[in-house]
């Protein structure tokens, strides 16, 4: 899977913007709560964000799409986010990573979903969050994040007690999880492909074990970095994070080295099924020889025979002799019935005799 990034050109200023012409237009949601009560908006504006966001409550913005470069511009104004960070959420890929500016903490995290033929869908998400706001920025419509939201809604647990600082690690705890079925997913469709690989290898199977080491290369891609993320979000000192959303976190960075190491034995694993799948192909091939080679071995001495009789010498004694012709097909038949039973002793086709078995 190539790797493809949106960038401006060599020496542009930093702060940068390029929009994707195929981005789907930007649309903003919001969730505004508190301990009791919750209010939830959809398709608002940037101008209206402003009586959103507030002292004694907290507010999450998600933003689905990057079409609109007027829209994130203003989001980047209102939220005064620096333009090194607006440039990593609107440039995207980049590499997941997290960062900390003045009274803000940015993290950029992957989010992935498998679809047919273990194709994957990587998309990346940028969590931002202050004093009281989390801001969340998706390349698209559709995420994972939909049991944050109806936690959000219930009020139960300390989703709506804490900071905005517990609702980012949710975030990225959701974004983090929802590996895990991905992961299922394709270690189901291996053990398939492994059953292929024994009874019925060809092009097709080898084609598929392709895909799902380039989807496996571009899973690493993303669970590594994020690993060193979560490490980071539990082993720096911020202002942003308290000692209690630390004590979770360390449960989002234990998620991403199991991910991380279940990656990597698939990885394992599918250059084990490769190396079977030429083996297999190898067994068929000196099959296909063998059957070859005894045929032709068979056929050899019968051939000598038939050359000889086959001859228009004048003076050939047996041409004249009533029982000649039986007794050469006799003679055939001798040395073909020879010739397996000398093959099966060998060992060479069907189930070899033990006394004579070879151990060549």
């Amino acid at each position: 899977m190539a790797f493809k990034k949106h960038h401006p050109s060599a020496g542009s200023r930093p702060g940068t913007l390029v929009v994707s012409k195929t981005s789907p237009p930007t649309r903003i949601d919001a969730i505004v709560y508190t301990e009791k009560t919750i209010e939830e908006h959809t398709s608002v504006s940037v101008e209206s964000l402003a009586s959103l966001i507030g002292d004694g409550h907290i507010a999450w913005i998600d933003v689905q799409g990057l079409g609109d470069e007027a829209v994130l511009r203003g989001l980047g104004e209102f939220f005064s986010l620096h333009p090194l960070v607006l440039e990593d959420v609107v440039n995207v890929p980049q590499r997941p990573k997290t960062e900390e500016y003045d009274g803000q903490k940015l993290i950029i995290t992957r989010m992935v979903r498998l679809g047919g033929q273990a194709e994957l869908d990587v998309e990346q998400v940028s969590i931002i969050f202050g004093a009281n706001y989390v801001l969340t920025v998706q390349e698209r419509p559709g995420d994972v994040l939909d049991p944050v939201r109806r936690r959000l809604r219930d009020g139960k647990g300390p989703m709506r007690r804490l900071g905005p600082d517990y609702l980012a690690y949710a975030i990225l705890d959701a974004i983090v999880d929802a590996y895990y079925p991905v992961l299922e997913e394709l270690g189901d469709y291996l053990e398939q492909l492994e059953d292929q690989v024994l009874t019925t290898p060809g092009a097709e199977v080898l084609q598929r074990l392709s895909r799902v080491k380039a989807t496996l290369v571009t899973l690493r891609r993303s669970i590594w970095p994020q690993r060193e993320v979560a490490n980071a979000l539990v082993r720096d000192p911020s202002p942003l994070i308290t000692d209690t959303v630390r004590v979770y976190l360390r449960d989002v960075y234990d998620h991403c080295v199991q991910t991380a190491e279940v990656a990597e034995s698939y990885r394992d694993l599918v250059s084990s099924l490769m190396s079977t799948y030429l083996s297999a192909v190898s067994n068929r091939t000196n099959d296909i020889m063998k059957v070859l080679t005894i045929m032709a071995s068979i056929f050899i001495p019968l051939t000598f025979l038939a050359g000889i009789y086959g001859m228009n010498f004048e003076y050939m004694p047996e041409l004249h002799v009533r029982w000649a012709y039986p007794s050469l097909l006799f003679l055939m038949f001798l040395t073909v019935s020879g010739m397996l039973v000398f093959f099966r002793r060998k060992g060479w086709f069907g189930t070899p005799d033990e006394p004579g078995r070879s151990k060549h």
